[in-house]
């Protein structure tokens, strides 16, 4: 029988961010493959949610709460994988926080400052926790949700752009020093995509309908169809691929 390149039975994934949208849709795909998925957010109502429906599946999750601004609660959490695991196959940071959309000159400094603190330390952090157990037991993946906004700025989320662009130079980072530990790092780069998280652009029409007239698709993104260069990114099918941005932005870039 012919191998399956995107087998993830026996591998324990880490979803950041997974209560809803982008990374709902990672979690659900990576438990349909066969990973024991660790779905993580805030608030664990959302988790447990999420956690539900892959088990109503056949699937294999569990819920933990954690907040990526908070550097103990992502600590709390890689010693209860070490506790209940022993270890931990793949790396999904999702996360995101957004708190002001307006001008760049009126970003308040509180707004700044969260924005870095769970899209840039969260990351970057919970890539150290992750990778420093990856190296232990022979390597692993990771993979970075980051922005089209972090490729060209988007109009009204300056701070927000600024912190997706950093997420990409940091995944390079990453790939380049932890290669030698079979580390494999990786970057998606998603367009407009229908999620809460992302519904104050939904709601402004001058900014939904040029972005919609210089996607080549025509209009925004669902969260599963994001779900997809994950999978690949993570599974053997890209053992190959590492520092790499798989744009899945229905042309907008282009």
């Amino acid at each position: 029988m012919a191998r399956n390149h995107f087998d993830l039975d026996g591998k324990i994934a880490l979803v950041a961010g997974a209560s809803r949208g982008i990374g709902e849709a990672i979690a659900h795909i990576l438990a349909e493959y066969g990973a024991h998925v660790l779905v993580t957010s805030r608030r664990i109502e959302g988790c447990q949610a999420v956690v539900d429906a892959i088990q109503a599946k056949g699937g294999r999750a569990e819920a933990h709460a954690c907040h990526l601004g908070d550097v103990s609660a992502i600590e709390t959490l890689f010693e209860t994988i070490d506790k209940q695991h022993g270890r931990l196959d793949i790396l999904v940071n999702n996360g995101a926080a957004s708190p002001f959309y307006g001008h760049i000159l009126d970003t308040p400094v509180s707004a700044f400052e969260k924005t870095l603190e769970v899209n840039l330390r969260g990351y970057f952090y919970t890539s150290v926790q992750a990778a420093r157990r990856m190296r232990e037991q022979g390597g692993g993946a990771i993979v970075n949700v980051a922005s089209a906004n972090g490729i060209t700025p988007g109009d009204k989320q300056g701070i927000y752009s600024i912190s997706k662009a950093g997420i990409l130079n940091m995944t390079r980072a990453f790939a380049n020093e932890c290669g030698e530990f079979k580390i494999r790092v990786n970057a998606l780069i998603p367009g407009v995509t229908r999620t809460r998280f992302a519904q104050a652009l939904h709601d402004d029409e001058s900014f939904l309908a040029p972005a919609r007239a210089r996607t080549p698709l025509g209009r925004s993104a669902e969260p599963t169809e994001m779900a997809g260069a994950v999978l690949y990114l993570v599974s053997d099918a890209a053992s190959y691929t590492t520092g790499s941005f798989i744009t899945v932005d229905g042309g907008y870039l282009a």
